[in-house]
């Protein structure tokens, strides 16, 4: 691995958890997808070789991205948030059902959807490292600074929230922590979250008021999980979900089943995707699940470094959202398995059956490292101008 790593610029240590977690995603999704099996129909290898070929799109994706200058990324982003805007608008009216949630756009003649979301959250962590640069002198003032930052992240969350309530409030929390970071002023965050909190009550009570106009589909949905979380815990109908993933970590013990030898994975919807970790410690036991933690907090380590390290604050805010949004999805599939939080719909960065999130992970992956390359390389000229110096 280490001779064809010189083909790969910027972070040795991120690259290899990378492909490392990728390779093993081929192994894990073709263990985990019984249940789609039984559900849709096919076989364990028609699931594995689609996963396969999102690993290699991603791949690709990731390695040509890593070679750009991020000067052109952050040229770009503005572009990406409009086109994440009009994406998301298609999915309003147009929308793909899955599970009972109208969050994909089916992809003309291949026959795979693609989840706006995914572009979309990112697409806004982007645009806004690069805004909070750009109004960098402006933001102690709402006009002209502080709203054309918050207006985007507004935008895009508002526009997830109908359908996908756990990611608009992830990206949400994580556009207020970059833009603390980015010296947003306290108050104005504080004024932030509280219209947050009073909008979204207006939101429910609208919606309770005339649930005609559907203003929140899949508000009884949220709502039942959060109750049955709170008040049924031992309702086995209810709950069967988070009982059955708790179980299945019970069951994974120290050492794991065995690959491909986990049961309750067979009763877990998307234990590929919503409930890895569960099936992950089945199979592999909480031994490998704590090695699996720790390479996501090394990866989140590895791309802070990256982002301590560059000299250009539109990189650092880049960074850092990646970094916090990667460690964020893992964290709660991790704590929806476990049963500490209600169930939705996380799946985990680089391990879960592939598709547009997948694709997406790799894509911001390859904006860290087109970073970190940048780095390098002038490393090495420093070096060699050094060098030079000291032999003249």
């Amino acid at each position: 691995m280490i001779e064809y790593l010189k083909y790969l610029k910027g972070d040795r240590v991120i690259w290899i958890i990378t492909l490392l977690m990728l390779s093993f995603s081929l192994v894990s999704v073709y263990s985990f997808v019984p249940i789609l099996v039984k559900i849709e129909g096919g076989t364990p290898f028609k699931y594995l070789f689609k996963h396969f070929l999102y690993v290699v799109i991603g791949f690709v994706i990731m390695f040509l991205i890593h070679r750009r200058d991020p000067k052109y990324i952050a040229q770009l982003s503005k572009f990406a948030f409009y086109l994440a805007i009009a994406l998301m608008i298609f999915t309003l009216l147009f929308p793909t059902k899955v599970n009972g949630a109208g969050r994909w756009i089916k992809i003309p003649f291949v026959g795979l959807t693609f989840q706006s979301s995914d572009f979309a959250k990112l697409a806004l962590l982007i645009y806004l490292s690069r805004m909070l640069v750009k109004k960098q002198e402006l933001l102690h003032k709402w006009r002209g600074g502080f709203w054309p930052v918050l207006l985007p992240v507004i935008g895009i969350c508002g526009l997830i929230l109908k359908d996908n309530f756990s990611t608009a409030a992830i990206v949400f929390v994580i556009s207020l922590t970059v833009m603390f970071i980015g010296k947003v002023p306290l108050m104005k965050l504080f004024t932030v979250v509280g219209a947050g909190i009073a909008a979204g009550f207006l939101l429910v009570m609208l919606h309770l008021a005339a649930p005609d106009l559907d203003i929140l589909p899949r508000f009884d949905t949220w709502k039942n999980r959060v109750l049955n979380k709170m008040e049924n815990d031992t309702d086995v109908l209810a709950n069967a979900q988070s009982m059955n993933a708790e179980l299945a970590i019970y069951h994974g013990s120290i050492f794991g089943q065995g690959v491909g030898d986990g049961k309750l994975k067979e009763y877990l919807p998307e234990a590929y995707a919503d409930f890895y970790y569960a099936s992950f410690v089945e199979e592999f036991g909480s031994i490998s699940a704590i090695f699996l933690v720790l390479l996501y907090l090394i990866l989140l380590y590895r791309i802070i470094r990256i982002a301590l390290k560059t000299d250009r604050l539109f990189e650092t805010y880049a960074c850092i959202s990646i970094g916090i949004l990667l460690l964020t999805q893992a964290s709660v599939n991790m704590l929806v398995c476990t049963g500490i939080f209600p169930v939705t719909g996380q799946n985990m960065p680089l391990l879960a059956m592939g598709g547009s999130a997948l694709i997406m992970t790799c894509v911001a992956i390859g904006i860290v490292q087109s970073i970190a390359s940048r780095l390098e390389m002038e490393t090495e000229i420093e070096t060699k101008s050094e060098n030079n110096l000291a032999t003249a």
